[in-house]
Parts: C-alpha cells; structure tokens; sequence
C-alpha cells in the first residue's frame, strides 16, 4: 500500500503488527525511551513527509504515560510534514469521565446529603473531553476506536471519529462457540447497556434482559434487580467494559439464583485492575471473552476463564477504507475474512 506508515505506541505492539501484518506492510519504526526524569522522548525513525499516518496507541496499562507518549508521536508526524494523521485508538482513555456527575467518595457523598449535590457535581471534570481536545491540539486528523463508554464522546471532536464496534466479531465468537445459543437470554449488567443487548439479541432472534444496579461509592454495587425471565436458559452477560469485576460477578451470582442453567460474559475492554482476576476465577461463569483490544496475554495466564476474540482485521480494515476513501460503515455490522 503507498504513501502509508502504521507506527506503534507501547501500550500494545501486539495489536499493532497483526495489524499490519493483514495489510501487507511493515510497521514504521519508531524509538520512544524516557529520560531519567520520566519524560517521555519519541523518535520517528523514518520519513512521513507526506505519508497517510496511523499510530496505534490503546488507553491500557500505564494510561497517562500512553496518552502522553501518542500525543508526542502525532504532533512529532505532524511538523515532520505527514499529509495526515490517524490515531487508532482501540480502547479511549478517560471514556468514563464523559459526564459531569456525583463524586463517587464516600465523605463527599455524607457532605451532599447537608447540602445541595449540584454544587459537588459541578465541579467534577469532563475529562473525555479534555483528551478529545489534547487529540485535536496535538495535531490528529482523524480518530478510529472501538465501543466508546458513551457514543457523544463522538461529539467532543471537531475531527472525524469513526467508532467501531465489536458487535459483528461477538455475534460470531457466540455462533460458533456456544452450542445451545439459540436458548440464550442476551443480558446486560446495568441499564446504560440495554440499546447494545437489544442489537444482539435481535441479530440472534433470541430475548433480552436487563440488570438493574445501584452504587454507594466507585467500584462497589449496592444493590441489583433482575428485569426479565432467565430460567432454564444460558445467559450471556454483554457489556463494553469491565474493570475490578465487582458488577459482572454480582450479576453472574443474581443470574444463576435466578435458574440460568449457564452464565456467560462477553466485554470489549477488559481492563482487569485490582481483584478482577480473582473474582473471576471465584465466579461462576463458563468463559469470559474479551476482545484484544487490551493485551490480554498475561490475563488469560492467571485465569484460564478468559478468552480472547481477535478484533485487528477490524482495525485493519478501517485503516484500509480509510486510506482508500471508501466507506467504513460495513464493518459495523460484519466481520471482514
């Protein structure tokens, strides 16, 4: 392919050579070391003038030292003359901070109950936003990610951001990989999930439920309500993210009490922080699939739970529309072979 360069951050080089690898090219080579003051020092180690660029960067691991790293990289492609910028960003940073909304800690939260909580809301940042525009300042043309949090995140740029989703790839893992899907109740973990399972459940013609939970503080669940009939059936729990675990496993319990024969979990992002790996070796569930666009490896060494679904010729295939000027919508309902 001419007049491309796919460069990697750190944050996940695996991802980044599958996906060159299915575009035929090698991946552009790049030094990025810290100095001994942990600045981060990035070095393009070839010409872009001109060039079509895509960074391949995802918001895992050590996020703020990755975000900072991809902002180097794009602005560093940028006055070295590339005609345009990608970044590739399979999992976006910051995503859960989209909205102004109640501190999450627990003596605020005794405070709000004396006074009025908009005043601690206010004062809660958007961060979603300020990465978007950290994004645009350093100099991204475009933006390509998968399964935002919240799909207005789209809104926060003035560039083009195409937003992937991983829907096609899981409707396929389920068809192929769980023999009685036709019996399956799709479920999701909370409320702001219901508009995903309800695509999945109609693509598979089978029905959907609805987990409805209550938080005291950050990372903890109060309380869940189950709305829908699971017995006899294998439930497949559907959500874009999972952190510490704490809701998945909860709702896998609430599940199982309520007859599921089985209890899947299918997630986009599983970042896995804290006792997430316990939980779920502790859990009841058959599997837990994730896609990879979190490195997964060391995950799926401490859980043999974990399953991972590949999502690079996704990836790749928007790089190619895009580089090409052709439409990238068919891959929000299709997987490409």
């Amino acid at each position: 392919m001419p007049n491309i360069k796919v460069f990697s951050g750190t944050s996940h080089p695996d991802l980044a050579q599958r996906i060159v690898d299915r575009l035929g090219i090698d991946l552009g080579k790049v030094v990025t070391k810290k100095f001994s003051n942990l600045e981060t020092c990035v070095e393009i180690g070839e010409s872009v003038r001109g060039e079509d660029v895509y960074i391949v960067q995802s918001g895992s691991g050590e996020i703020n030292d990755n975000l900072m790293e991809l902002l180097i990289m794009i602005n560093a492609c940028k006055i070295a003359s590339a005609s345009r910028v990608t970044a590739v960003i399979p999992c976006f940073p910051y995503a859960r901070q989209d909205k102004k909304d109640k501190s999450g800690d627990e003596k605020l939260a005794q405070l709000m109950k004396k006074s009025n909580e908009w005043k601690f809301r206010s004062r809660a940042p958007i961060s979603a936003k300020l990465v978007a525009n950290m994004l645009s300042v350093a100099g991204a043309d475009h933006i390509i990610t998968m399964d935002l949090h919240a799909s207005q995140i789209q809104g926060f740029f003035d560039i083009p951001v195409d937003n992937l989703y991983a829907e096609p790839a899981v409707l396929k893992w389920i068809k192929e990989n769980i023999q009685e899907w036709r019996n399956s109740i799709i479920v999701s973990p909370d409320a702001g999930g219901a508009k995903r399972v309800t695509s999945i459940a109609d693509r598979l013609n089978v029905e959907f439920a609805l987990i409805h939970k209550e938080r005291k503080k950050a990372n903890e669940v109060a309380s869940m309500v189950l709305v829908g009939d699971v017995k006899d059936r294998v439930a497949i729990l559907v959500d874009d993210m999972a952190d510490t675990c704490g809701t998945i496993c909860h709702a896998a319990e609430k599940l199982l009490e309520a007859g599921a024969t089985k209890v899947y979990a299918i997630l986009t992002h599983g970042i896995f922080s804290g006792p997430a790996i316990s939980r779920i070796n502790n859990a009841c569930f058959e599997a837990v699939v994730v896609t990879n666009t979190i490195p997964q490896d060391g995950h799926m060494k401490d859980c043999p739970k974990i399953q991972c679904i590949d999502v690079s010729m996704m990836f790749a295939e928007a790089v190619r529309r895009t580089h090409n000027g052709e439409s990238v919508s068919y891959l929000f309902s299709n997987v490409p072979y």
